[in-house]
């Protein structure tokens, strides 16, 4: 599939999926709806097209709802009317559209024609954003790649066919040792030294050799690089995939984070207000927005990660409020997705001061929003059947958030300690732009 389809090619289908039902769903337009099942692993072919469609939505919509889907008002909303307006709930399948739309509204407590005006249009929208980030984060490879080598008369996914299943090559990339991880390489030493620091962690110091270009990788990349996918002009390269930190392990890399790539989530600073950074400006929000949008011929075309925190936002009726410091909020990776990044996570913690010239960073907040981050990733591990094992930190208050990098590095690394020792199946990557950063990180390391 070279091509997914666009966000309103798939509004549009959804609507008429809508007024069908899933029963009905063979009659619909469904091209769009088809292209992003099978990038996402849903299914391969017309036999099983129906059903991994509503595989599909299914999952689309947990995703909304960030775990297991009840119909109560402790649900997320927008995913509750979701559901119903598709007969997702169990029983509720077959059920008229009129009548699926008024449990829809009941949710949000309106008439279903105030709904259908407003709210409907939100999840729709939702919903459509949501299968975007299945489709992208679950393809098994770009054009070019394994999937669309030469074919024979051989049926897809059988031995000797030269063309694999995509469910296969999607379990086999979720599930499967990663080129370059050191697992892979058979190389315990690609980490640097593996012995534990003072406080009982291990603490690898990679990638701190300087380039013409700045800093480039101790190891080079052993990932054949897909020949379908090219470079947005004027956009950064990723960075070649250094070994990835192995689990119980804290790794410190000297590089821009949006360059990081084969890491699992990384971790946006952002204010309380979850209003994300300019795209021109050089802050960790600003850069992991940039290169998160989608572009066709240099344009943005798809703002990922502010249109979905603005979902989340307007679903949990917080657009315009602040959230309590110390809040991670959950997005897809967009085009980050094809550096092997699957989610961004939004950790909210500076606050505005001086009316919004200045922000302020309690050295707290630090430490809830690292143990929020975990929390959520073993959330997601479960609910969204993520193989999440690693994450990436930035230096978060470090910044314009005012706090003293020393008490930054202190109290990052503090409570990514404190998580490990709780749960040691993960591996951790600090990264920074600056080579004082990485002195007081390793410090940080040696402290009590």
């Amino acid at each position: 599939m070279d091509a997914l389809p666009s966000h309103q090619e798939l509004t549009e289908e959804l609507k008429c999926l809508r007024r069908l039902g899933f029963p009905r769903l063979r009659h619909c337009s469904r091209d769009g709806l088809r292209a992003a099942a099978v990038a996402a692993g849903f299914c391969v072919d017309a036999d099983d097209e129906l059903e991994g469609i509503e595989e599909l939505l299914g999952a689309a919509v947990r995703r909304l709802g960030g775990g297991e889907l009840r119909d109560a008002d402790d649900c997320d909303p927008l995913a509750r009317a979701a559901a119903h307006s598709f007969g997702l709930f169990a029983y509720r399948r077959g059920v008229a559209a009129s009548d699926r739309r008024k449990a829809a509204a009941g949710v949000y407590g309106v008439s279903t024609e105030r709904f259908r005006k407003s709210q409907e249009r939100e999840v729709l929208d939702g919903l459509a954003s949501a299968v975007l980030a299945l489709a992208r984060s679950g393809r098994p490879a770009a054009p070019g790649d394994a999937r669309s080598v030469a074919t024979g008369d051989t049926p897809p996914g059988a031995p000797g066919s030269g063309r694999s299943d995509p469910r296969t090559a999607v379990r086999t990339l979720l599930a499967g040792p990663v080129p370059g991880d050191v697992r892979a390489m058979g190389d315990p030493r690609a980490m640097g030294d593996p012995r534990p620091g003072p406080s009982g962690v291990p603490v690898a110091a990679q990638d701190l050799r300087a380039g013409p270009s700045g800093p480039r990788p101790a190891h080079g990349d052993p990932r054949p690089r897909p020949s379908g996918l090219r470079a947005t002009p004027g956009a950064p390269r990723p960075l070649p995939a250094a070994s990835r930190p192995v689990p119980g392990r804290v790794t410190v890399r000297l590089a821009p984070i949006e360059r990081i790539r084969d890491i699992d989530i990384l971790v946006s600073s952002e204010n309380v207000y979850l209003e994300m950074s300019k795209t021109f400006r050089p802050t960790v929000s600003g850069v992991l927005r940039r290169a998160a949008a989608e572009r066709s011929d240099g344009e943005v075309v798809d703002d990922v990660l502010a249109r979905e925190l603005a979902v989340w936002l307007h679903a949990h009726r917080r657009t315009g409020l602040a959230v309590r410091p110390g809040t991670v909020v959950p997005t897809s990776a967009g085009a980050l997705s094809r550096q092997g990044v699957r989610r961004v996570y939004h950790a909210a913690v500076a606050t505005p001061v001086d009316h919004g010239s200045r922000y302020h960073v309690a050295p707290g907040t630090v430490t809830e929003a690292v143990r929020q981050s975990f929390e959520l990733a073993r959330a997601e591990r479960k609910t969204l059947a993520l193989p999440l094992t690693s994450i990436c930190f930035p230096l978060l208050g470090a910044g314009r958030g005012g706090l003293p990098a020393a008490d930054a590095a202190a109290h990052l690394l503090g409570a990514v300690r404190e998580e490990l020792r709780r749960d040691p199946s993960w591996s951790v990557l600090l990264v920074t732009r600056r080579r004082e950063y990485v002195d007081l990180l390793r410090d940080a390391n040696s402290g009590p």
